[in-house]
């Protein structure tokens, strides 16, 4: 069965760092060129001169380009795609973000349909499978010229994909964060410099909202998901932490962890770590909302200061517990402002 478990656990993160090593800025090394590129790069373009902007491609190559996943493995895609599927969340926020409306996509992680915030702009796209569980008599008849398989880890799912389209790429490494997937699955379709220019009004936004939060400025934030074995803080770079972080928010002393994974699940004696100025709060399953609804009522939750202080927020796990993109970041950004901006 596919991966599917995001963000990375302790034990999960740990097992893919030698992955991590050459899948980080894989994707955004660009080979041989396309046919109607506005910008020239070179087969030997390295992952830093693309995350500046440039290696978008050049002339050439029958309308075809040369790029390498998050895997480091060399795969020719469509120098103008026009049929994209997308395996996972992350790979359609990233493809809406930039304009682009895929011919297939996956159910939201933790959903039996896409997730909320994306709804409205996938109208009447078919869905061919759960998150990285495609069904694969859906992705052939949606006919695509490049599929974006997310974090895709099981080969023979990513080889029958292949037997589709050659053009199927794995997008995102164990470790690598949102803006870096971001930016190489902008340079696979053909829109780095678009990318990047996202990702700069992203950061822009999350700085100005974060100015505007006036004696919330500079707040310990709590990021935890619940699931029915208990609550789960999240690391500083996983994707809802670092947003936090863009807009200079901080983070609870017991949460102050590098790394975009998540803590293990953790007992009532342990809840005092999920505390801090704000608690935000999400699941992604039935089972997770009924132990987070259960435990609200039991003493060891209702003295969490940020709970007495009323600042528990609760948030959709859709967004909140992903691995991100630029339309996730922009919800909460909004989460964060709405809730700390008027206090």
């Amino acid at each position: 069965m596919p991966f599917a478990r995001r963000p990375l656990s302790p034990v999960r993160r740990r097992a893919a760092q030698a992955l991590a090593v050459t899948g980080a800025a894989a994707l955004l090394l660009t080979g041989c060129g396309s046919s109607g590129s506005s910008s020239s790069g070179s087969a030997a373009a390295s992952p830093a001169a693309d995350a500046a902007g440039g290696g978008n491609g050049g002339a050439g190559n029958g309308g075809k380009r040369t790029v390498k996943d998050a895997t480091g493995k060399a795969v020719e895609v469509p120098a103008e795609p026009q049929r994209i599927v997308t395996l996972t969340q992350e790979d359609l926020d990233a493809v809406l973000a930039l304009g682009v409306k895929p011919v297939g996509i996956t159910n939201g992680q933790g959903l039996a349909e896409p997730p909320a915030y994306l709804k409205d702009k996938v109208q009447g796209v078919p869905v061919v499978g759960n998150l990285l569980q495609p069904v694969m008599d859906k992705v052939i008849a949606a006919k695509p010229d490049l599929i974006l398989a997310g974090d895709m880890q099981d080969e023979q799912v990513l080889k029958q994909l292949r037997e589709i389209t050659p053009a199927t790429l794995v997008t995102m490494a164990p470790t690598d964060d949102w803006k870096l997937a971001f930016r190489g699955i902008g340079n696979a379709v053909n829109k780095l410099d678009q990318a990047n220019k996202v990702i700069g009004d992203y950061e822009a936004k999350a700085a100005k909202a974060g100015g505007e939060l006036t004696k919330n400025k500079g707040a310990a934030v709590s990021i935890v998901r619940w699931n029915p074995t208990g609550p789960s803080w999240m690391e500083k770079k996983q994707f809802a932490g670092g947003v936090a972080l863009d807009m200079g928010l901080t983070r609870p002393a017991a949460q102050d962890k590098d790394g975009n994974a998540h803590s293990p699940a953790l007992s009532l004696e342990k809840l005092n770590e999920i505390d801090g100025d704000w608690l935000f709060l999400s699941t992604l399953t039935d089972d997770g909302r009924a132990a987070l609804k259960d435990v609200q009522s039991k003493p060891a939750y209702q003295e969490l200061g940020a709970v007495k202080n009323d600042h528990a927020v609760t948030v959709d796990g859709s967004v909140w517990s992903t691995r991100g993109g630029p339309l996730a970041a922009d919800v909460v950004i909004g989460d964060i402002g709405k809730a700390l901006g008027g206090n």
